[in-house]
């Protein structure tokens, strides 16, 4: 064999963990040294351990005291597995210990990984970091090399035993203890910047504020600095006087003291305004809405420039109404983590549906808002069988899994996987009141400290035990509870999550993974564990985890398969084989697309709304992890037709026997989710307004996006007008607008008598303020230009039609996998073509790598034709070749989008009717997308 090298660094495509896991499996025997070892690093490789532990596959770990950052936890946690010896290299001043090499013996040949990589989780799976892969024979004088100088370290190391234990974690504490008292003096002169989140944020409220505005919402989940981009948005917009309303004393003090830190220098008055304290002359006035909502009539109507309300959710409550319907301020900011309000009801109307910012999960994950978090899927014991039990049958589920067998389970596990920290500060998500109850029995028997709370506890008491929670000195380190920490509560030290019951809501999945992520100091990750039955929805943590509201089948199972390889930075999902076989066999059964299905979601969404029937759009944006409405739409061509059907609701059947207004109905529901706002921005303008000029319409599209191309509002405008629809279009459909010889837009008839009555309007608006905050989170406020293409969105091929301002009929963009219009040709390509088509007339359409693609023209195309000749000499004859793929023409009978993968350009070709055409192209496609791709599952 041949000395082989390779560069690992950590990217999309890649890291080091993954190849330490893969190199560890095939191994007969391997050797370690790194200069130190973290237990977030550890924890990644635990299960490795435990494999070849198994199999009887031994190892040598060498780590030192350099720079004291070797971890003691992690060192006895090495000590656990009898198949790895363990040693530590004692530094001094003198003498520092730098060697990163990961060393693997094989059958025939030797594995070695030299580079700048320790043990903690970010060296293995985000840092910037380079490491050497070089294979090669025992013979090699390198690999002698190699061996030898590791030899020499492991001699002159000593053996971690319980002694050195016992001193190195005593001076470690004694270490923390002097870095924090350090620490207290260097925080006064620490600038601090708006991360990206909060810059988008203040970005977007300018714009809203310069075009008209007065309100304003950001959604956010919780720890990812709601508080800071208030105080940031203030500092640039300079308002004489604000009120900052919360629901909460405690959080109040925190929110004037970060408004002190960042106005540092300005010349502004901070005061309080409780039941202890009314320092109502402030400048900058903190309130609790009870007292506000007692003493706000002591203040003149415009007294406040800017208006700031903390959890907005509580907007519509009556006493946060009362205040604001007194107040006229210029300006009025609502932050939340949820829009869900306490009745069931979404907020975006208190906020005239001006969403600023919408970060969840996911993006919060990858802006490192939040910290990473370790997730383990683990196999519940054989002994319970969930397999024939209705998952809502909670009565059922308890007595299943109230075994003393799965608690031993469970206590071995939490102890197996460990925590980060020193004390453990655990949240485990029960089944019921009765399932809480006797899991602290039963942890309480076998030693551990730990009690339960649930919704029939007050305030107070769930206070109190959160605080011994928190408190590193009490015992208490779990609680175990149902359902009332699934959002809304704030514990920041929180290090284990425990996932006790069957996932049966992506949503309320999500909430309880939430609620360890906020950051804290000394936090860098949270411990997951889920025990996962083997109940018929466990493929709903697989939704879950996806971090995707638009999925389908493939895309899933590349997901599971690839262990969630699209979830970024440090985060890590690890499902154990069984689990992850059960998983993958489930989504091969379930049809995502059947009526069975979609019911089954909706009624689960149902239960999240309060068990009230969820009648608009916009109720569907109030959690991370809800179904996307835009498939009931599909299934019955208006999301209301599909809630009459699946409720039997005959007072909304008789709503929609109104022709006109099914028209209008399904005249908006075919445009979702719209791919270019412009359209529903004045329609949103009609709604209250008799007509719309040019001019007019640019300014309110303005408030939403950075830059308005002139045409691509006056196509905007004969679109409405249904200028480009074909007959069969035109049919069943209300025409809301006519467009006037003056230039002008106007309401139409049938139109202006929908929104005049507020039973049809109310449903009209909804559909337009939810594909307007759709099109916000998915494109944001960037500007595309024409075509209007945004980099692996979804599109249809009559899709390309709209966004690149064609003017004719746009039904004619199907059908063929060439389009064109004027210098734009869009090549729209199935990678998996149907069975039954004849091998003379399959293309050979493939991603050679993530930067090349190999593309066949339509049989007809030869070289010397026009059409030819721009295709393969693109670039000189100025043709943009924009490149859509898809996977499959259709999964579970429904027919799949394409992703647009951007523009290429033709770098070889060869052949006849077809020509086959190599593209380079200009953006090189990112790993997750490209593995969904190419994985076949």
């Amino acid at each position: 064999m041949e000395t082989v090298n390779k560069l690992i660094v950590n990217s999309e495509k890649g890291n080091l963990l993954n190849e330490l896991i893969k190199s560890l499996n095939d191994c007969e025997s391997f050797y370690f040294s790194v200069a130190f070892v973290n237990f977030s690093g550890l924890q990644l490789l635990l299960d490795t351990f435990k494999d070849l532990e198994g199999k009887g596959i031994k190892g040598k770990i060498l780590t030192s005291t350099y720079l004291n950052f070797t971890d003691p936890k992690a060192l006895k946690r090495i000590k656990g597995f009898e198949n790895i010896d363990l040693k530590v290299f004692i530094t001094d001043k003198e003498i520092g210990f730098h060697t990163k090499v990961y060393i693997f013996e094989n059958k025939d040949h030797y594995k070695v990984i030299i580079g700048s990589s320790n043990i903690t989780q970010s060296a293995l799976k985000s840092n910037v970091e380079w490491n050497v892969e070089i294979i090669s024979k025992q013979e090699d004088l390198f690999l002698k090399d190699v061996l030898n100088e590791y030899n020499k370290l492991w001699e002159c190391s000593n053996y971690v035993d319980a002694s050195f234990l016992i001193q190195y974690e005593s001076f470690i504490d004694e270490l923390k203890k002097l870095e924090t008292t350090k620490k207290l003096t260097f925080e006064h002169t620490k600038t601090i910047n708006p991360n990206q989140m909060q810059h988008r944020a203040i970005e977007n409220l300018e714009r809203l504020r310069n075009h008209g505005e007065k309100k304003g919402l950001v959604i956010a989940a919780t720890g990812t600095g709601k508080t800071y981009m208030s105080a940031f948005d203030v500092i640039n917009y300079k308002p004489n006087r604000i009120l900052f309303i919360v629901h909460r004393e405690e959080i109040l003090k925190k929110a004037k003291e970060t408004f002190e830190k960042l106005m540092n220098g300005e010349k502004v008055v901070t005061g309080l305004f409780t039941g202890n304290k009314k320092e109502k002359d402030a400048d900058y006035l903190f309130s609790t809405i009870q007292t506000i909502s007692r003493y706000y009539k002591e203040f003149d109507v415009d007294y406040f420039d800017y208006i700031i309300i903390d959890e907005a959710h509580h907007a519509a409550s009556p006493s946060y109404q009362k205040v604001l319907n007194h107040f006229t301020p210029r300006f009025t900011l609502g932050m939340t983590a949820t829009p869900e309000r306490s009745d069931g009801h979404s907020i975006f109307d208190y906020f005239d549906n001006n969403v600023a910012l919408e970060v969840r999960l996911h993006e919060a994950l990858e802006e490192e808002l939040v910290i990473p978090f370790h997730y383990f899927g683990v196999t519940d014991i054989e002994g319970i069988d969930l397999s024939d039990v209705n998952i809502d049958d909670i009565a059922e589920i308890t007595k299943r899994l109230k075994v003393n067998e799965r608690t031993d389970f469970i206590i071995e596990k939490i102890n197996f996987y460990g925590h980060d920290g020193g004390k453990r500060k655990c949240l485990a998500f029960c089944a019921s009141i009765d399932h809480a109850k006797y899991m602290t029995e039963e942890f309480n028997k076998r030693g551990y400290n730990t009690f339960y709370l649930t919704g029939e506890d007050s305030i107070e008491r769930r206070d109190f035990y959160i605080r011994k929670l928190e408190d590193d000195e009490d015992d208490l380190e779990i609680i175990f509870t149902v359902d009332i920490f699934n959002e809304g509560v704030d514990i920041p030290s929180v290090n284990t999550v425990l996932m006790l019951r069957p996932t049966n809501s992506p949503i309320i999945f999500i909430q309880q993974l939430g609620r360890g992520l906020r950051k804290h100091d000394g936090k860098t990750f949270l411990t997951v564990l889920d025990f996962i039955g083997n109940h018929s929805k466990t493929f709903l943590i697989a939704i879950a985890l996806n971090g995707c509201r638009y999925y389908d089948k493939d895309s899933l199972k590349v997901s599971v398969a690839t262990g969630f390889a699209n979830i970024p930075g440090c985060t890590h999902i690890h499902l154990d084989k069984i689990s992850q076989e059960r998983i993958l066999a489930q989504i091969d059964l379930e049809n995502f697309n059947s009526m069975k299905y979609l019911k089954e979601e909706y009624f689960e969404f149902k239960k999240m709304n309060q068990g009230k029937t969820p009648y608009l759009l916009l109720d569907y944006l109030k959690y991370d992890g809800s179904p996307d409405p835009i498939k009931f739409i599909e299934k019955e061509n208006t999301y209301l037709h599909f809630v009459a059907k699946v409720e039997k609701d005959k007072g909304l059947q008789n709503l929609l026997s109104d022709a006109n207004f099914e028209g209008a109905l399904k005249e908006l529901s075919n445009k979702l989710p719209i791919k270019r706002i412009h359209e529903f921005v004045i329609l949103k303008y009609l709604v209250d307004h008799d007509e719309i000029s040019y001019e007019k319409a640019r300014n309110e599209i303005l408030k939403y996006v950075k830059k308005v191309d002139e045409d691509t509002v006056r196509h905007a405008f004969e679109c409405l007008n249904h200028n480009y629809y074909d007959s069969q279009q035109k049919k069943g459909k209300l025409k809301l607008v006519v467009y006037s010889s003056g230039g002008s837009l106007y309401k139409s008839e049938e139109f202006a008598s929908m929104v005049a009555n507020d039973g049809f309007k109310a449903y009209i608006i909804d559909i337009i303020n939810y594909g307007i905050i759709r099109y916000e989170k998915e494109f944001q406020e960037d500007y595309y230009g024409v075509p209007h293409f945004k980099l692996y969105e979804q599109y249809q091929m009559i899709d390309a039609a709209l966004l690149s301002n064609y003017r004719k009929i746009h039904s004619a963009f199907r059908g063929s996998g060439l389009l064109s219009h004027e210098g734009e040709y869009f090549l729209f390509v199935d990678l998996h073509k149907e069975e039954g088509i004849k091998e003379t007339i399959r293309y050979k359409d493939k991603f050679i790598d993530e930067r090349y693609f190999q593309w066949q023209t339509p049989n007809s195309t030869s070289q010397n034709t026009d059409r030819g000749k721009n295709i393969i000499f693109n670039k000189d004859r100025g043709i943009n070749l924009h490149l859509f793929v898809r996977k499959y023409k259709e999964i579970d009978g429904k027919s799949e989008p394409y992703i647009y993968i951007g523009k290429g350009n033709s770098v070889k070709f060869y052949g006849e009717k077809p020509i086959t055409v190599i593209l380079e192209l200009e953006n090189e496609v990112p790993s997750s997308i490209y593995t969904e791709f190419i994985q076949i599952i």
